[in-house]
């Protein structure tokens, strides 16, 4: 899987990342003034106990690509507890990989129905709605998410966000968000990709090539981002640091398509 091209099961990976994140966040119940409360193990029904195992084997089969086996344990995690929002979040993301829109729509509206304020859910509802291409629902979602309290995943829903607007055609607040999640989350990879790229389309080559370089000085370069390092110190005429990377790109991403696009000068691709 390459660090950008696939983009899309990263963002939904991490909110699949169920494994844990379910394991972490059992759920919320109404408090004292209509707050919601984190539940824990003793709260939970004996429905819920049993939907919980079932989640984690369909998070598990889901991180292996087994789809179908997914959903058939998350059909028996929400026939032991309807209510249980994070299933109805998985499934929804089940239905993401397997490009049907309008379950994976009927899936997230389900769970907020059940709880207005969960931010996974929200994130997830968002990165659907920009896929379909209906931005301005997108960016709400993203907005409910990071607004949400308790909401531990602001980094990746900026970095969503802008990468969104973007596609919009709304650079500079996609470069605004993109920029926020980096100040959140410095050492994310994908941000930084798409913040360079961002910087480097308008020609603030310094800006883009900071941070692309980051990410070609680790062991997170791809073939994408060394292309795009490429592209960045060609513009900026240092000719040493050029030739440096593009040997990276020859050696360890010979057969990919920015090699192919390199060797035939293709700057513009």
């Amino acid at each position: 899987m390459t660090l950008v091209r696939n983009v899309m099961w990263l963002f939904v990976c991490w909110a699949a990342v169920l494994l844990a994140g379910c394991a972490a966040n059992p759920g919320a119940a109404a408090g004292p003034g209509g707050r919601a409360e984190i539940m824990t193990e003793s709260d939970q029904t004996d429905g819920r106990r049993r939907a919980r195992i079932r989640l984690e084997l369909a998070a598990n089969y889901f991180q292996q690509g087994q789809t179908n086996v997914a959903l058939d344990e998350l059909k028996q995690a929400l026939t032991a507890d309807p209510t249980f929002v994070d299933a109805h979040n998985l499934r929804g993301l089940v239905y993401m990989r397997l490009n049907d829109n309008a379950l994976a729509e009927e899936s997230f509206r389900r769970a907020l129905a059940l709880n207005p304020r969960d931010g996974d859910v929200l994130h997830n509802y968002g990165w659907l709605l920009c896929q379909q291409k209906r931005y301005s629902e997108s960016v709400a979602m993203f907005g409910r998410a990071i607004a949400t309290p308790q909401y531990e995943g602001q980094a990746k829903t900026l970095m969503t966000q802008g990468i969104c607007q973007i596609g919009a055609g709304q650079a500079a607040e996609g470069e605004r968000s993109l920029l926020q999640s980096y100040e959140l989350d410095a050492g994310n990879p994908i941000t930084a990709y798409h913040l360079s790229r961002a910087l480097f389309q308008r020609g603030d080559l310094a800006r883009a090539q900071f941070y692309i370089r980051r990410v070609n000085n680790s062991n997170l370069a791809n073939a994408e981002t060394l292309w795009l390092g490429i592209k960045v110190e060609r513009a900026l005429g240092d000719r040493q640091a050029m030739l440096q990377l593009a040997g990276q790109l020859s050696k360890r991403f010979g057969a990919s398509r920015e090699a192919a696009a390199y060797e035939k000068g293709a700057f513009n691709e």
